[in-house]
């Protein structure tokens, strides 16, 4: 969508704090011994209570309130009775709707103690989320973000998972500009209109190329089998550069 108003620029700040507040809640309560359904339930109740709901049940039926990913599971990973263990790498992502406002977020957390090289993918994650960031302003090719993160992880050693795309926000959980690449992609074309809001999601990884489906509907894990993190905002494009919509206060 492109923001019209204030109005709906506050209802998108709105939904957006709450989905940050969500993930802050879930990763303060994230050790060894509890269960991703446990997590799971924390994250609706912060939702609910404000009177917002899953989008991902709300939009595909998902099976839970929110998607958490524990180590070779890459994305959309169903809450259940798995339980978190020492050592284990973390993503968790929400998104929601809130008086007919989308907003989605996500983070990648380690549960200590891990090695080194998780510690650095963690923390590279988050970099690569804003070099991404920082490409955004309105009237710059949207294909910036994708060449600075592909730079990015090249520099680093990294790989990046080029299946699951970022993607247009804000009316509906998925909508247009769809499919916006954080790798670097000769066929994206399009600009960043004043206004539009649309998601930042790279997928830093240590080897992984690709997200493929697992023995469930929904789990994505990566080919080849690789750590991987991934980190997201929600944000809206203007001549002065990102307008991030969720953080949590």
């Amino acid at each position: 969508m492109i923001v019209a108003n204030d109005d709906e620029l506050q209802k998108l700040k709105e939904v957006g704090r709450l989905c940050a507040q969500a993930i802050k809640m879930m990763a303060a309560a994230l050790e060894p011994g509890i269960t991703t359904l446990e997590l799971d339930l924390i994250g609706r109740k912060i939702l609910e209570d404000a009177g917002a709901r899953s989008a991902p049940e709300l939009c595909y039926q998902f099976p839970g309130a929110t998607c958490i990913s524990v180590n070779e599971e890459v994305a959309h990973g169903i809450p259940g009775a798995r339980m978190i263990k020492a050592g284990d790498l973390v993503n968790i992502d929400v998104s929601a709707e809130k008086d007919g406002f989308f907003g989605d977020t996500g983070a990648s957390f380690t549960v200590p103690p891990v090695g080194p090289k998780i510690e650095r993918l963690c923390r590279d994650g988050k970099r690569a989320l804003w070099v991404g960031l920082n490409q955004i302003r309105a009237g710059q090719p949207l294909a910036n973000i994708g060449n600075a993160i592909g730079k990015f992880a090249a520099k680093n050693r990294y790989t990046l998972i080029q299946n699951l795309a970022s993607h247009g926000v804000g009316r509906s959980l998925h909508e247009e500009p769809t499919e916006l690449s954080t790798w670097p992609d000769p066929d994206e074309t399009r600009m960043m209109q004043e206004g539009l809001v649309f998601t930042v999601e790279p997928f830093l990884s240590i080897g992984g190329n690709f997200a493929q489906d697992g023995d469930d509907p929904w789990t994505l894990y990566s080919e080849p089998k690789a750590p991987t993190v991934q980190f997201e905002h929600t944000v809206v494009a203007t001549r002065n550069g990102p307008l991030i919509l969720t953080l949590a206060d």
